[in-house]
């Protein structure tokens, strides 16, 4: 197994100078707590967005429009977390300190916003493809997405500077927000 410390400084992945970006990304382990977390935050979303969308459509039924659903979820998630990362962080983000920048360090425009957030679907996407052309059951699609995940998860110990594919694909990269008083501390 690799380890989480830089070879080059000897430090460890959340370490950074103060007043830098670490140019390695956070601990696979907190930055999968976060993804998690980011989750159970969406369930609001999703919550708050169902109720607007049936209340305006007028659905009665689960069923019905549920395609429309879909897709009015999918923007509103976009605007989500496009927003956030052009500022930096999303909530999750922010109690995990993690911060989402570009490649120098900078702050992500909502353009790469929105293309991480396009691309970010690499995390879910491919196993869900296998659903109907084999016939996967509640079961085998889960144990898919939950293989998927986790390889898609631990491909970041392969990129030099630990970071998602997705986030190599766009040009941005996360890093740790740990206050200098907790890294001191640690």
């Amino acid at each position: 197994m690799m380890s989480d410390s830089s070879p080059e400084t000897g430090q460890s992945a959340d370490a950074s100078p103060p007043g830098l970006p670490s140019s390695v990304a956070p601990r696979l382990a907190r930055r999968m707590a976060c993804w998690l977390y980011e989750g159970m935050l969406m369930f609001g979303v999703v919550f708050i967005a169902g109720y607007l969308f049936g209340t305006l459509s007028q659905t009665r039924n689960a069923m019905d429009n549920r395609h429309a659903l879909q897709a009015f979820l999918f923007v509103v998630f976009g605007i989500y977390f496009a927003w956030f990362w052009a500022k930096g962080q999303t909530l999750a983000m922010k109690t995990w300190h993690i911060r989402v920048v570009d490649v120098h360090g900078a702050q992500v425009t909502q353009l790469r916003a929105l293309c991480r957030y396009f691309a970010s679907w690499l995390w879910l996407l491919p196993p869900l493809a296998l659903i109907s052309p084999l016939q996967l059951s509640t079961g085998e699609t889960f144990l898919a997405v939950l293989g998927w995940v986790t390889l898609w998860a631990l491909a970041s110990r392969l990129h030099p500077q630990r970071q998602f594919l997705h986030d190599a694909m766009v040009g941005t990269r996360l890093v740790s927000t740990v206050p200098v008083r907790a890294a001191a501390a640690a």
